[in-house]
């Protein structure tokens, strides 16, 4: 069974009871984290470069509208084709045509999540287009028919004995070995010449800047850089949040990123593509196209608040911090983007009615935010979210689809009473000595609560019970050290 989000209870049982699963999380987590800190040694440096990501970020979200507008038409002035995709229907849809304008059967992919977010691989398959990944991770767990588990290492779910058992199921004279370098050589091989037999390469967006029309692509394995330059066409997707001003914004925002996501001062390619190939240039597409994905970001993009939103960078280091996700890694939550950040992503996306119990999969204990580059509040914007799925949209606020979906009556007339009690100093004595009297009547097995915490036990005594007690004994003390 495919994970879902509104499957998040019992996903996440499983992912529990995975005992391999969750050592190849602790061991992953904890050399990730380990690296990022040593990347931020300088709690100053580190304060410094998130206030200029954050603010960089900010800025260019404020002027989204225009920025797309410039970016689309420099865009077209460098030779680049700008589409626009409003749903991942379209986005598909606007692939399909660019692949049949081509008569293209093979896609080779360099890393994009947003493919991933509208289905592409699936979608193609259907009309006869093969989608081979090229991104290590990505090539890992498209063989075994898995999706990505992180949005920067899709396969981190896997140990390495993992993934020789997936090379020997699915590659010919393939002799299995636990070497990681030989593992990285095979499928280096394997893929190879892929980027050479493939119609269109196809890659996703770190930024997009629009003072030039430049297309930014961050990467360590060299794949994007050769699914964008080999094949004769070029098509690039990406969400419309990730434009940038100005070209000087880039450097602040790659090193908040690199730093946060792997631990690394620079990564070892950064690509930067302003068009086609040029008129005697030897190597390059042909056409480029860029398709630009609106996909539930523009209602993000409504409110003042959930707008912070698309400040992420996509470094998944509140994936890496998160103490859930650290337990039941990425698959359990059934969104393509998991962890804290798909927490307040995927309710725009998917809409709360899917995604109302990833909101409550928290514990609000604000790692994520402490570590987030771009200084996303994501605690903050989680009660936002657990209100939303609760209660309906209040008029000065965009619509969100599946707002109220999580209402409970029985939780509304309960918090109802305590509203009552606590407000009145009679009912709340009165409920409170009672609750201690008839503690014994509490049922040993409270649902949820109990599944993983004792039954709670009342004291005998209330505070207020106690303080009386205690003033009558000090009165009695000083009545018999001062008789009369």
């Amino acid at each position: 069974m495919s994970q879902q989000p509104n499957n998040f209870h019992q996903q996440t049982k499983e992912a529990l009871d995975d005992a391999q699963l969750r050592d190849n999380f602790r061991g992953a987590m904890d050399y990730l984290r380990d690296k990022r800190k040593t990347a931020f040694d300088d709690p100053a440096e580190e304060e410094n470069i998130r206030n200029i990501a954050e603010s960089i970020r900010q800025r260019c979200l404020s002027k989204l509208p225009e920025l797309l507008e410039q970016l689309e038409f420099n865009c077209y002035r460098n030779g680049i084709q700008v589409h626009w995709a409003e749903t991942p229907q379209q986005a598909n849809a606007l692939i399909a045509d660019i692949s049949a304008q081509h008569d293209a059967k093979l896609i080779i992919k360099g890393k994009s999540m947003v493919s991933e977010e509208i289905e592409m691989n699936h979608t193609l398959e259907k009309l006869g287009i093969h989608c081979l990944e090229s991104d290590m991770g990505e090539y890992i767990v498209q063989l075994d028919g898995d999706k990505p588990s992180h949005i920067i290492m899709p396969a981190i779910h896997k140990n390495k004995q993992e993934v020789s058992d997936t090379f020997s199921t699915h590659l010919e004279n393939f002799t299995p070995t636990d070497d990681v370098d030989s593992l990285i050589q095979t499928g280096r091989t394997r893929l190879r010449r892929k980027f050479f037999e493939a119609d269109i390469g196809l890659s996703g967006v770190n930024f997009a800047v629009a003072e030039t029309g430049t297309l930014c692509l961050v990467e360590n394995e060299g794949n994007g850089r050769m699914s964008t330059t080999v094949p004769k066409v070029h098509i690039a997707i990406t969400g419309i949040e990730k434009v940038v001003e100005f070209l000087a914004d880039v450097p602040p925002l790659y090193s908040a990123l690199t730093r946060s996501a792997t631990g690394q001062a620079i990564t070892t390619y950064f690509n930067m593509i302003s068009s086609p190939r040029k008129y005697a240039e030897k190597d390059g597409p042909e056409e480029v196209h860029l398709i630009l994905l609106d996909n539930g970001r523009s209602q993000a993009y409504q409110d003042e608040e959930l707008r912070k939103t698309l400040q992420c960078i996509r470094c998944g280091a509140c994936m890496n911090h998160c103490p859930v996700y650290t337990k039941i890694g990425g698959h359990a939550y059934g969104t393509v983007y998991p962890g804290p950040i798909g927490k307040i992503i995927s309710p725009h996306l998917l809409g709360l009615d899917k995604t109302k119990d990833l909101v409550t999969a928290s514990s609000l204990c604000g790692a994520c935010g402490e570590v987030c580059p771009v200084k996303i509040p994501i605690p903050d914007m989680l009660l936002r979210l657990r209100q939303e799925a609760k209660h309906p949209a209040r008029k000065e606020r965009a619509p969100l689809k599946g707002q109220n979906t999580a209402h409970s009556t029985i939780e509304s007339a309960l918090m109802s009473g305590y509203a009552l009690a606590a407000s009145s100093p009679a009912l709340y004595h009165s409920a409170t000595f009672l609750t201690s009297k008839l503690q014994h009547l509490i049922p040993s097995n409270l649902g949820a609560w109990t599944q993983c915490r004792t039954r709670p036990k009342p004291a005998d005594k209330t505070l207020h019970q106690r303080i009386k007690g205690r003033q009558r004994m000090t009165d009695r003390k000083r009545q018999t050290n001062n008789p009369k």
